[in-house]
């Protein structure tokens, strides 16, 4: 009962803002009543996702398919490609450089060409996207705990003539991980965004990206929205699902133990 008492007094402050937040928006656009401002207010986005519940919770569930998928494959991909570099120095000096020159390709230069490869309507072109945005930051903050190790432990690892792959379960790993969760809570975000603007240049029709931009483009702006708050909604439940793996993953961290004591 703490505990639930707790989180619910966690969750007041950002409940409350939201809640104030979302008042004076609406409470601005009943003022002002603008003309052919393509904001609407938020009873109406609300109203727009219950009258179009098929089409939304359809193109929220194709979405989330291409954003979930590609999460899981990017983020495997980029655990392997650390541990690969922090062990081999030639695996180093060819995935770094080849990991931050396609962290610098725009999502823009990419969808065309993996439509092409995979084929337009082909939900892996746009898993592709998800997994090249997703690599990067786990890549990169996976590898730093990797690395950022204290000598002293490392030295107390070899004095006990520990192998390289022992130093690397023992130390090493338990290191990277909160670099890892961090990166993890990060990548739930950018694979949203990465899934829903490929899917404006290919893929499925029932998705969320073509139903913002149809719906836009028919000037029904509380339909397009209801989509984006689709979206919106699977990053919220993907990052917290990794805050939640974080505490299962690592409850002798200090963090975790602090919070599970203040209980």
């Amino acid at each position: 009962m703490n505990w639930v008492r707790r989180r619910l007094g966690q969750s007041m402050a950002p409940v409350v803002g939201g809640v104030a937040i979302l008042a004076v928006w609406e409470l601005a656009l009943l003022v002002t009543n603008p003309d052919g401002f393509v904001l609407p207010p938020p009873s109406e986005i609300i109203g727009a996702v219950f009258n179009n519940w098929d089409a939304v919770f359809d193109a929220a569930r194709n979405t989330g398919f291409i954003i979930v998928t590609g999460l899981v494959v990017g983020v495997l991909l980029a655990v392997g490609a650390a541990l690969l570099v922090t062990r081999f120095r030639t695996a180093n000096e060819i995935i770094t450089p080849l990991a931050v020159s396609m962290n610098a390709v725009p999502i823009i230069a990419l969808a065309p060409i993996f439509n092409a490869w995979f084929g337009l309507l082909s939900p892996r072109s746009n898993q592709a996207i998800v997994v090249v945005l997703v690599f990067f930051p786990v890549f990169i903050n996976t590898t730093k705990g990797l690395t950022q190790v204290e000598p002293s432990q490392l030295e107390l690892m070899e004095s006990y003539a520990a192998g390289k792959w022992r130093i690397s379960r023992e130390v090493r790993i338990p290191n990277a991980m909160p670099f890892f969760f961090t990166a993890l809570k990060i990548s739930t975000s950018l694979a949203v965004i990465a899934a829903i603007v490929a899917e404006y240049f290919g893929g499925r029709q029932d998705a969320l990206g073509p139903l913002i931009t149809q719906s836009a483009g028919l000037t029904r702006y509380a339909d397009a929205w209801a989509a984006v708050l689709a979206g919106t909604v699977i990053g919220g439940i993907l990052y917290t699902l990794a805050g939640a793996l974080e505490r299962v993953a690592m409850p002798w961290h200090s963090s975790v133990r602090t919070d599970r004591q203040s209980n």
